[in-house]
């Protein structure tokens, strides 16, 4: 763990945005169709920096829904915070900058003929083609948990309509009432955000439901930003005394869970059952559908080469975000826009006939857990040739001090909000 040097941190910053936009300029005038599927933040960034590098490129991004809520800043709303419809995104700004959006179902992805079919029966070919699939969740995984049942039991590990699910759910929930969460096992998309949306709905229930408790359940016996997150339990929440309001329970003293009773509200494990008012469980999770469809997957993840998220299966094809196997960097918003741009540096530069770029990647990720109370980690990152890997720069962030005042906790709040608006403004504005 490294604390962060802020000054370091953004001059790293500054280096890694500079090769991201400046290098698709050496390369002008390409030509060609890209064809990005699927319009989250790996995506649409992909479209929107291509466009801006090289008009002359034709750009299609498809994309099923009207109106993309992200996962991250989600927990607020559980927490009364913040309103569903602030994670709300349109896509008139990448139709601004030139990109054409279509609103339809990718059903079909032919590497071969270098075709994508829409349920709507369009097809559209493509010189390269770019595929952000996000991820699904492994329903089944957990004995009981099925999609019907998330129906009822909600994950709400995608915004949108199970967020509001979960709120209501929480909303409606005695004072005194038990709200277990499960876990789930690695990897998975937004490490630290399980650990969040237990300080958030404790937060809410601090304030509203005094005389709730949490129970966490997990499939693992650490996690993302632990002693951070076990502070701000301390100090808001009671976290270690017998009237604290989370109960964490890892897996080596009985919290995996075995299987889920949807009929009696309940999560059992190999020691015991426990009765809840609401679950949330966060099942196992892999790539989004269309990239098994397309042959693009190896076990649960797309493998890809990392300097340009070029796919190992299918040439032609670049796979990124939350779908591929960047391992190293974690599965997050920042880290899927900042792909993005990798992946449309690569593909204005391979359009061209030019060799892809040396890539540079950031991530930085923040978790409000209590009052005026946030953290962070931050990292630069860069890629090693020899083992196709992305290996963080050492020193270059690291996480928010252990020992960090009030006055700073209550800081990154506030860089926690700007990071949202600018990050959405860059993807979708």
């Amino acid at each position: 763990m490294f604390t962060i040097d802020r000054r370091k941190f953004i001059a790293g910053v500054g280096a890694t945005t500079s090769t991201l936009v400046a290098a698709p300029h050496v390369a002008r005038a390409a030509g060609g169709k890209v064809v990005v599927v699927g319009g989250g933040p790996a995506g649409a960034t992909a479209a929107k920096y291509i466009r801006k590098a090289d008009p002359s490129i034709e750009v299609t991004l498809i994309e099923a829904n009207k109106d993309y809520y992200t996962c991250f800043m989600s927990n607020e709303v559980l927490s009364g915070e913040r309103t569903l419809d602030s994670l709300k995104f349109g896509y008139a700004g990448l139709a601004k900058a030139g990109v054409k959006v279509v609103h339809d179902l990718v059903v079909g992805i032919d590497g071969a003929a270098k075709v994508v079919t829409t349920q709507g029966g369009q097809k559209f070919p493509y010189d390269r083609c770019i595929v952000a699939p996000g991820i699904d969740m492994v329903f089944g995984a957990l004995p009981g948990y099925t999609a019907e049942a998330a129906e009822t039991i909600p994950h709400a590990w995608k915004a949108g309509p199970q967020t509001a699910l979960l709120r209501k759910q929480l909303e409606a929930m005695p004072d005194g009432g038990v709200f277990v969460m499960v876990a789930p096992p690695n990897p998975y998309r937004c490490p630290p955000g399980p650990y969040e949306r237990a300080s958030l709905v404790a937060h809410y229930f601090k304030h509203h439901k005094p005389k709730s408790k949490i129970i966490i359940l997990d499939t693992k016996d650490a996690f993302s930003k632990q002693k951070l997150f076990e502070q701000a339990w301390t100090k808001f929440y009671g976290f270690g005394t017998d009237k604290s309001m989370i109960e964490w329970v890892p897996a080596a003293k009985g919290g995996k869970p075995s299987a889920i009773d949807v009929a009696g509200m309940a999560v059992q494990t190999d020691m015991d059952t426990i009765k809840a008012a609401v679950i949330n469980v966060i099942p196992a999770q892999r790539a989004g559908k269309i990239a098994f469809d397309a042959g693009l997957t190896e076990g649960n993840w797309a493998p890809v080469n990392k300097a340009t998220f070029e796919s190992k299966k299918v040439a032609g094809i670049h796979v990124l975000g939350d779908g591929s196997d960047a391992a190293t960097m974690p599965k997050s918003g920042y880290a899927a826009n900042s792909q993005g741009k990798v992946t449309a540096a690569a593909v204005v530069a391979l359009l061209s006939g030019k060799p892809a770029p040396t890539p540079a990647y950031v991530n930085t990720c923040y978790s409000i857990a209590g009052e005026n109370h946030a953290f962070s980690v931050a990292g630069v990152y860069t890629y090693d040739g020899e083992k196709n890997a992305i290996a963080e720069v050492q020193g270059s962030g690291g996480l928010s001090p252990i020992d960090a005042s009030d006055e700073d906790r209550k800081r990154e709040v506030l860089y926690a909000q700007s990071w949202f608006r600018n990050i959405t403004a860059d993807i979708w504005g």
